[in-house]
């Protein structure tokens, strides 16, 4: 591989990376003929597949896996705990080589039961067939422990090395163990326990390893159920913590219900020019495959034409001999001895949601590689939302938004800002002092503003806003109406951002009757209008305080006319206080700033004397 092309290899995953959601999930790299290399698990997937890529990053075998992946994938998930469920299960269907070798130089280790004539049961690192049994390897090492820790409550397999034989056995000549003593073990080595019962305990702890859990659950179940029937009541008990044990430890592993077994779940989601199709394979409530294919449109198909076809094409592609499918909404297919479900509620309906979240989350990762790649595509499709979300007559390319900062009425100002584009437009930003408003009244401020603005743009011809934001609820709405549609007789939208009792903006208002525009608030679009409200509020406070500043700042010195800032500055450094200044004698003055100032001056403060008296 040349640089150039490994140049461009780290580009295109460094783009994938850069775009991953922060949320629970699996990922999956490939390599370059498109086999899985290695399978993980992440809490934030962004903040974990971003890890790979640091350059700090010195471990040599990550170094390796890095230089050998072409492209990634992932599934998210609701919680970190599925996302190990699903890791566990890719892991075991594709077996990724990179799964068994990154782990600090070792292998990932495996449960083995051994072919003793009394098995045991434990984790090791060396796989020798020779010797047992061997399940996993397991790359969450809690798994492992989980497992192993249940059939221990469960079965007591020994845990001693000794070889024990039947002969052995009857002729006395093994003594228990302190596991024994502290009933961790059966006791077989001393009688205590038959080798058929032991086996079959052994047998049932295989089928947990093959996470067949539930089927031994139910076999639990039943011999505890007989074992009542028969009024052994003391053995029932003992069945029955069992069965409780593993019906805990069932309810901790499955994303959904047991139940659930060899079910295709479909979703489509619907793009500009594609349509984004999820597809996951449920087996015994577990996921075990989980990817998005996307299907270009040739036409303005609507996605129940879509499904179908994709449905055919996927299957196909993966080998799927599932007979359930779980959809939508009701399609057609040609396939015989299928059955089809709409779910409207329970595990079905959780995995169908799951399967629209990721297909949601694949469709706004490739928009967001595509805005990055074109920058004018983003800012389209946020004012394409905006006139669906407001219903608008066309998009909103110019907004502008208006504000009013005043304490107790003092030095009262405003501002408005334009963003065009959904970009703010610094050189359209203005301010304005008010002038006809006294008092705190910010309705009657906000009437003077509008109006002038608008009156101002009107005579100069230039162009006015798609839609107008005010920082306000119904009232402020209303007042801008007033003067927009009342007064001077002009048709532009205008919408309302209100604030809750925490003063924080919770929702988007638009309409005469002002209604609530139904957006989450932590949308891109809805942020977005924060942003403009933060923007005009920044905006506005800045400017009330530099007038404010510069009223503090005010000195008696300014009213005089033909004294400048630099003849203020030598008197006041001379005299240190206008008081001084006043009472100075023509000689002082002159002495400072020459006889012609000197002379403003002293007029200046005769003329402020007589006036008082």
């Amino acid at each position: 591989m040349t640089k150039e092309e490994d140049k461009k290899r780290l580009e295109h995953l460094k783009g994938i990376v850069s775009n991953l959601p922060s949320k629970p999930g699996s990922y999956q790299y490939y390599d370059k003929e498109g086999t899985i290399i290695y399978v993980g698990k992440a809490k934030n997937l962004k903040n974990r597949v971003s890890s790979y890529f640091h350059k700090e990053v010195d471990r040599f075998k990550t170094k390796v896996l890095v230089s050998k992946i072409w492209n990634i994938t992932y599934t998210v998930v609701n919680t970190e705990e599925d996302a190990l469920l699903l890791e566990n299960n890719l892991i075991k269907k594709y077996q990724p080589k990179y799964n068994i070798l990154l782990k600090d130089g070792k292998t990932y280790p495996s449960i083995c039961i051994t072919k003793e004539f009394y098995p045991r049961i434990f984790k090791t690192r060396v796989i020798n067939k020779k010797f047992g049994t061997f399940y996993g390897p397991y790359s969450h090492i809690g798994t492992m422990y989980a497992l192993l820790d249940i059939i221990k409550k469960l079965y007591k397999p020994k845990t001693c090395r000794t070889p024990i034989t039947e002969e052995g056995i009857r002729q006395g000549k093994y003594r228990p163990c302190l596991d024994y003593h502290i009933k961790n073990c059966g006791g077989a080595c001393i009688g205590k326990q038959t080798h058929e019962e032991y086996l079959k305990n052994i047998n049932q702890a295989r089928e947990i390893l093959k996470g067949n859990t539930r089927e031994v659950e139910k076999l639990l179940f039943e011999e505890m159920q007989t074992l009542a029937t028969e009024l052994r009541f003391e053995e029932a008990e003992e069945i029955k913590k069992k069965y409780l044990l593993l019906k805990e430890f069932c309810s901790k592993s499955e994303v959904v219900s047991h139940t659930i077994n060899n079910v295709d779940v479909f979703s489509v989601t619907d793009g500009e020019n594609t349509a984004f199709v999820n597809y996951l394979h449920v087996t015994n409530g577990n996921i075990n495959q989980a990817f998005t294919f996307e299907f270009k449109k040739k036409l303005d198909e609507e996605d129940k034409e879509i499904l179908p076809i994709a449905i055919m094409q996927i299957r196909e592609k993966l080998n799927s001999t599932s007979r359930e499918i779980v959809v939508p909404y009701d399609i057609e297919l040609p396939l015989k001895e299928l059955t089809l479900t709409v779910p409207q509620r329970g595990d079905k309906k959780t995995l169908l949601e799951l399967s629209e979240m990721n297909g949601k989350q694949y469709r706004f990762d490739r928009l967001k590689q595509a805005e990055k790649l074109n920058p004018e595509q983003k800012s389209v499709r946020l004012m394409k939302e905006i006139q669906q979300a407001l219903k608008l007559p066309k998009m909103p390319y110019q907004i502008e938004c208006f504000d009013n900062s005043n304490i107790s009425g003092t030095d009262a100002v405003a501002a408005c800002v334009v963003f065009k584009k959904m970009k703010p437009s610094k050189k359209d930003y203005r301010k304005y002092n008010i002038k006809t408003v006294v008092g705190p009244d910010d309705y009657a401020s906000m009437k003077e503003v509008v109006r002038r603005r608008y009156t101002r743009l009107q005579e100069e011809q230039q162009p006015l806003p798609d839609l107008i934001i005010t920082d306000g609820g119904k009232g402020q709405m209303e007042v801008v109406r007033e003067v927009i549609e009342d007064e001077l007789k002009l048709d532009i939208p205008i919408a309302g951002l209100a604030k809750d009792d925490r003063h924080r903006t919770n929702e988007l208002l638009y309409g005469f009757p002002p209604m609530v525009i139904g957006m989450k608030t932590d949308s891109e679009l809805f942020r977005l209008l924060t942003h403009i409200q933060d923007e005009v509020h920044r905006f506005a406070i800045t400017f009330h305080r530099d007038k404010r500043s510069k009223h503090a700042l005010h000195s008696e010195l300014d009213d005089i006319k033909g004294i400048g800032p630099k003849t203020k500055e030598a008197l006041l450094k001379t005299f240190k206080t206008v008081k001084r200044i006043r009472e100075s004698s023509m000689e002082e003055l002159s002495g400072t700033v020459g006889k012609q100032k000197a002379e403003l001056i002293k007029t200046y403060f005769e003329e402020q004397a007589k006036e008082r008296i």
